[in-house]
């Protein structure tokens, strides 16, 4: 495992950095898009399709680049250094992970064909094995909370349960019989909803084996652990600027001690973060499933520890840090929807400990 970027992934990252400070800032673009229910610009989704970040994890012979992970990751830390609100995570992510992961090249072309170009958004309802329809009399019918994504989307797949087991069916997001219900939460820049299918028609791309299911849910996981590291190290560079600027009693806050030690704890924090992100970027693609899935974990269970660097930082900006005008809080909750996704820290820090006990034996 390399713990270095490449050349090409220091161009990948110093190009998509660039594309987001000018195309998609937060004082232009995020802020303007918080109450907009797709979170999506048309303009700025296609400048992001052109710098080929949504074919990132699209094989080749469907027009992508057949990159790994540790890409996705590259840009997956920007996009949420800048807060970005679209459905990247959900398209690029997301979707091709599990079409790559479940179906053949045959019944997934098309779809991933669209992705790559830019003209297909995607997004799956499966965050964990209990978000289900059921398929009978060739229609889909059941109710699915928390999709991200769902009012971008053309393309939503589905999870269902037939008589003989689990399929992966696509189903097209304008048909009459699926009905889209914002779901608010804290995190504005994150567009959560319930879908209702009600004898919806759809495609049938694969068998869902849980093992593959599974492996979706880890590669999200750990995409997401990397956009929150982000996050985090984009609110930690306001807030040490800050110190480095504001005055107090005729000094910088930052000659302060304890100023300086709350600064060290963010870097600390995100330093520490960022090498178990890139090790599960790396697990994701290179690891067994035992140490892909343990490395989702330890990442996820470090959550609540990364959402503190939000928390630090504002008490550095002090007053300023809890306008509505500052980017702080917007920073903060993006790291505490990371830390709400499919359950808190907690879950996951028992279940890390639970493996590596047995591991040890």
């Amino acid at each position: 495992m390399n713990l270095e970027l490449t050349d090409e992934q220091v161009a990948l990252r110093d190009t998509t950095r660039r594309f987001l400070a000018d195309k998609a800032p937060i004082s232009g673009h995020v802020r303007e898009l918080l109450d907009d229910p797709a979170g999506i610009e048309d303009a700025v989704w296609r400048g992001l399709a052109d710098l080929g970040t949504t074919g990132l994890l699209v094989p080749e012979e469907h027009g992508g680049a057949g990159m790994t992970m540790i890409e996705a990751g590259v840009v997956a830390e920007e996009l949420g250094a800048a807060l970005h609100p679209g459905p990247w995570l959900s398209t690029a992510v997301a979707a091709p992970r599990a079409l790559t992961h479940l179906c053949d090249n045959a019944s997934a072309a098309t779809i991933l064909a669209g992705i790559a170009g830019g003209t297909t958004i995607a997004t799956v309802s499966f965050l964990d094995f209990e978000n289900v329809a059921v398929y009978a009399g060739d229609v889909l019918r059941g109710e699915l909370g928390d999709v991200s994504d769902a009012a971008a989307a053309d393309i939503l797949l589905v999870l269902a349960e037939e008589p003989n087991g689990t399929g992966l069916f696509a189903v097209n997001t304008d048909t009459a019989t699926v009905t889209v219900a914002p779901e608010r939460g804290i995190d504005q820049t994150r567009k959560q909803f319930r879908v209702r299918l009600d004898g919806t028609p759809a495609r049938r791309l694969a068998t869902a084996a849980p093992a593959d299911v599974a492996a979706v849910i880890d590669d999200l996981l750990i995409a997401t652990a990397a956009d929150a590291l982000g996050a985090a190290r984009a609110v930690m560079d306001l807030a040490v600027e800050y110190a480095k600027v504001r005055k107090q009693f005729g000094q910088v806050v930052g000659s302060f001690q304890a100023i300086q030690h709350l600064c060290v704890d963010m870097y600390e924090t995100v330093e520490l973060a960022r090498s178990g992100v890139i090790h599960a970027l790396w697990a994701a693609d290179a690891a067994t499933p035992e140490e892909r899935h343990l490395a989702a974990a330890r990442a996820k269970a470090f959550a609540g520890r990364l959402a503190t660097v939000g928390d630090t930082a504002i008490q550095v900006f002090g007053g300023i840090g809890y306008t509505w005008e500052h980017d702080a809080h917007l920073c903060l909750k993006r790291l505490l929807s990371w830390s709400a996704l499919l359950g808190g820290p907690d879950r996951y820090l028992a279940e890390v400990g639970a493996r590596l006990t047995k591991r040890g034996r």
